[in-house]
C-alpha cells in the first residue's frame, strides 16, 4: 500500500530549484559585472571575488558553528556577495568589504534562520551597515576609465544623483558615470532583468511598477524622470534586490503596493532628504512591512456551498 506523505504548503511543486534560481540570477547578474570591470578597472573583480568569497566562508562557517546542514551550494551566497560588491565604490578597502559580508551573511541572513527566514535583503542591510558606520569610504566615487591613466591616481568626484542636471542620459544608460560598481549601467541591468523575466525568475510587477512610481513622481516634482530611474542604484534595486522572495510579499496586490511604496519611499528622500540615493532605505523599510502587506492583501478563503433545503 502506497503510503501517505503529509507535508507543509505549497503542494503544487516546480522542478526548479534554489541552485537553479540562483544560477539564473548570477546569469542575469554578469552584464553588470563586465560592465564595472570595463568602467572601473580590474579592482572591480577584486572588490566582487572579495565579496563572494567572505560570504560563501561566513556561510559555511556560521551553518557549521550553529550545526547546520550547510547550504553553500544553493549558491544564495555567491548572488548576495555580487549584488552587496555592486553596491560599493570601487576605491573600497576590502576589509570593510569584508565586514559588509559578515553582516550581511551572519546578522541578517544566519541569526534569523538561513535562505528564506531573513526579514530583510541580505545585501541591501550589509550596505547599509557599511555606509552608516563608513561613510567617506563609502562615498569616494572615482570617474569611470581612470585606471588607464597610469600617471594619476584616482580622482574622486560627484556621484550623478547630486547633480542631474548636468548628467549626460545616454551616459547614465550606458555606465560612463560615477558611483557603485553594479549601479551605474541601466543598459546592462536592464538586460540582466529581462533574462530573469524570460526565465520566470521574477514576476514584473514589482520592478515594473517600483520604477514606474519613481518616474511619474519625478515628474510631479519637476525631476526629470529618465534620469531619476537612470541614475543611482533605483535600477539595480528594482530588478535585484526588491524582487527577493523572501523579503517580498507574495500576493499580487502586495507586489504593487509594496514597489509603490520603495518608489514613494524612494523619491521622497532624493527630493527633500540630507542624502542624495534613497533606494537602500526604502528596500529595507519595506521588507519590514512585507509581513503586514501579505497579512492584509492575503485572499480569503471560501467555504463550502450549503446545499439548498438542508437543515
Amino acid at each position: 500500500m502506497e503510503k501517505f506523505i503529509v507535508t507543509p504548503s505549497p503542494h503544487i511543486l516546480k522542478s526548479r530549484s534554489t541552485s537553479s534560481i540562483m544560477r539564473d540570477v548570477i546569469i542575469a547578474l554578469l552584464p553588470a559585472f563586465v560592465a564595472s570591470v570595463i568602467f572601473f578597472g580590474p579592482r572591480a573583480v577584486l572588490v566582487v571575488l572579495c565579496c563572494v568569497a567572505a560570504c560563501v566562508f561566513f556561510e559555511f562557517a556560521s551553518r557549521k558553528i550553529m550545526k547546520r546542514s550547510n547550504t553553500i551550494s544553493d549558491l544564495s551566497a555567491v548572488v548576495t556577495g555580487m549584488l552587496l560588491a555592486f553596491n560599493l565604490p570601487v576605491t573600497i578597502p576590502l576589509w570593510i568589504a569584508v565586514i559588509g559580508s559578515f553582516a550581511a551573511i551572519v546578522v541578517v541572513k544566519q541569526m534569523f534562520g538561513g535562505i528564506g527566514q531573513n526579514f530583510a535583503n541580505p545585501a541591501i542591510t550589509g550596505r547599509i551597515v557599511l555606509f552608516i558606520s563608513f561613510a567617506s569610504y563609502m562615498t569616494d566615487w572615482v570617474q569611470p576609465f581612470y585606471y588607464l591613466d597610469q600617471g594619476v591616481d584616482a580622482v574622486t568626484t560627484a556621484t550623478p544623483l547630486a547633480n542631474l542636471t548636468g548628467a549626460n542620459t545616454l551616459d547614465l544608460f550606458l555606465g560612463n558615470v560615477p558611483g557603485c560598481l553594479g549601479e551605474t549601467s541601466a543598459l546592462a541591468l536592464l538586460i540582466g532583468g529581462l533574462y530573469l523575466v524570460v526565465r520566470k525568475v521574477i514576476s514584473p510587477v514589482i520592478p515594473v511598477t517600483y520604477l514606474g512610481t519613481v518616474f511619474l513622481l519625478s515628474f510631479a516634482f519637476g525631476a526629470d524622470p529618465v534620469k531619476e530611474i537612470f541614475a543611482g542604484g533605483v535600477m539595480l534595486g528594482a530588478i535585484f534586490m526588491a524582487t527577493d522572495y523572501s523579503t517580498s510579499p507574495i500576493t499580487r496586490k502586495g507586489k504593487f503596493i509594496f514597489a509603490f511604496g520603495c518608489g514613494l519611499i524612494t523619491i521622497l528622500v532624493r527630493m527633500f532628504g540630507n542624502y542624495p540615493e534613497g533606494t537602500s532605505f526604502a528596500i529595507l523599510l519595506m521588507n519590514v512591512l512585507t509581513p503586514l502587506i501579505d497579512r492584509f492583501t492575503a485572499s480569503k478563503p471560501f467555504g463550502l456551498e450549503k446545499e439548498k433545503g438542508a437543515a
